[in-house]
């Protein structure tokens, strides 16, 4: 009875003739969200008294990495812009996060990162700390999208990118310090994650990164919204290629081999390819339904009421099973980021080959690596973009070539008592990312922008101070006088 009802009505739904269009559309549809939601890293690695940091933690892509980490026993540090209160939210979720992963090893630090004197009192207390080891940053703050389709870019959305990717390059150069300290055999990375929108701004991005630098004009609310948050995203891509740049030019207390006239018999110490042990690499998790969509349309009440709209906000939910089909969840968003913080270094590679060939367990001619030894194993590539699990050559235009007036004359190198030729740094210009000119480029603005911020901040503060001064003070007087009228009371 209960069948033959039940099969009546499913026929008068969907009657039979329509079973092969049913079939083939639910295929289809299970194939586009498969491939919607990217590839899986297949790399694996045991995150055992490695130390994180995370900032962004406390967003819905930094919990869900937070609980994948944890998960594989690393011990994270999360940065909150939320005070450290009994009732705030770190203090409400760390408890579950840590009975969820079974991992006590799970903390949670104050640093406003929109304050840059709140971002130098927490690394001040980092590295004056005790325990100050660490194996990892990643910068998760930078991913959630900023801006609506719905409404006019305006100054303020400029700021707040620009913040946000300040508080990156502060953090970066406050701890890097102690990063380039640490012993040469540990394996240190830096993860920068930035928004899909980054290939938008490539054909202008020089133009407009040159023209911002020379006329000191920040204002760019005529950008389109996907301009602008491109334009953020691969100045952070650029400015972490040019970082590691960097690192490969700095010394990385690598052995060397004994140049001295009188060598002592033996086998001599063999120097590994020139390569830091820190490797800073960018990961683009692609589009993500609460992160990247729903910022977008402005149906994130959290997002303030500047960037909230109720059009925006019912059209999300009018539009959220596709929405749903084709954009990411925080789960298969991360994906890319686990993938090279699992992949190993070009680094450690090149290491143990060295010890291998220091014990004697491998021939002298596996010394020196080539690009042919690691052709059966992916290796993280260092200052490389990721996205979906793999690396991304985006072609960025380079700087015009800087008129004959410009470059320094040879016959003033040499000058100086002969040292300053020594005293120059190489750095190298793979073309990567508009090249070594472009990534200077990109580390000046966040060099003038960073003094700017830092003056107005400080003058912030020293407002807030002030004003909480003056508000002690009235409390004080109101509560003297308050003292004065009570006893004046009980004495008639």
């Amino acid at each position: 009875m209960v069948l033959g009802a039940a099969y009546e009505l499913s026929t008068r739904i969907l009657p039979p003739e329509y079973y092969t269009h049913a079939a083939i559309t639910t295929i289809a549809g299970i194939v586009t969200y498969a491939f919607a939601q990217g590839r899986t890293t297949n790399r694996e690695r045991n995150l055992h008294a490695r130390i994180i940091l995370v900032t962004g933690g406390f967003t819905p892509l930094g919990l869900t990495l937070i609980t994948s980490l944890a998960s594989r026993g690393a011990h994270i540090i999360a940065l909150s812009d939320y005070p450290l209160t009994e009732n705030s939210i770190p203090s409400l979720l760390i408890p579950v996060l840590r009975a969820a992963t079974k991992n006590e090893q799970i903390y949670a630090e104050y640093a406003d990162l929109s304050s840059s004197e709140s971002i130098r009192a927490f690394c001040t207390k980092f590295l004056t700390g005790e325990d100050h080891r660490l194996d990892a940053i990643v910068f998760a703050h930078e991913y959630r999208g900023i801006g609506t389709l719905f409404r006019r870019e305006s100054q303020e959305n400029t700021e707040w990118r620009d913040v946000a990717s300040l508080a990156t390059f502060l953090i970066t150069t406050l701890l890097l310090p102690k990063l380039l300290v640490a012993p040469i055999e540990r394996d240190i990375r830096i993860v920068n994650v930035i928004n899909p929108f980054y290939a938008a701004s490539a054909p202008l991005f020089p133009s407009k990164l040159t023209t911002i630098l020379t006329s000191g004009n920040t204002h760019r609310q005529n950008d389109p919204l996907f301009l602008a948050e491109g334009f953020r995203a691969l100045r952070t891509a650029i400015f972490t290629r040019h970082l590691q740049r960097v690192l490969n030019a700095l010394p990385n207390g690598a052995p060397g081999p004994d140049e001295s006239k009188n060598k002592p018999p033996g086998p001599q110490l063999i120097k590994p390819p020139k390569m830091s042990n820190i490797i800073a690499v960018t990961a683009a998790p692609g589009i993500s339904r609460v992160e990247t969509i729903s910022p977008m349309f402005g149906a994130d009440r959290e997002s303030g009421a500047e960037s909230f709209s109720l059009f925006g906000m019912l059209l999300y939910m009018f539009l959220y099973p596709v929405i749903f089909l084709l954009a990411k969840s925080s789960k298969t968003a991360e994906q890319s980021i686990l993938h090279v913080l699992f992949l190993p270094t070009p680094f450690k590679r090149a290491l143990a080959q060295v010890n291998s060939v220091a014990d004697g367990s491998a021939p002298a001619s596996a010394a020196t690596p080539s690009p042919e030894s690691y052709a059966y194993e992916e290796v993280l590539k260092p200052g490389g973009l990721y996205r979906e699990c793999a690396v991304v050559n985006l072609k960025v235009p380079s700087l015009p070539p800087p008129p004959e007036s410009a470059k320094p004359k040879d016959e003033k190198r040499g000058k100086g008592k002969g040292k300053q030729e020594d005293e120059f740094v190489v750095i190298e210009d793979d073309g990567e990312f508009g090249g070594e000119s472009l990534g200077r480029m990109v580390w000046e603005w966040y060099e003038t922008r960073l003094k700017d911020w830092e003056t107005k901040d400080k003058a912030r503060v020293e407002a807030l101070k002030k004003e909480a001064e003056r508000q002690k003070a009235a409390e004080g007087k109101q509560k003297l006088a308050s003292t004065h009228t009570d006893s004046g009371t009980s004495t008639l």
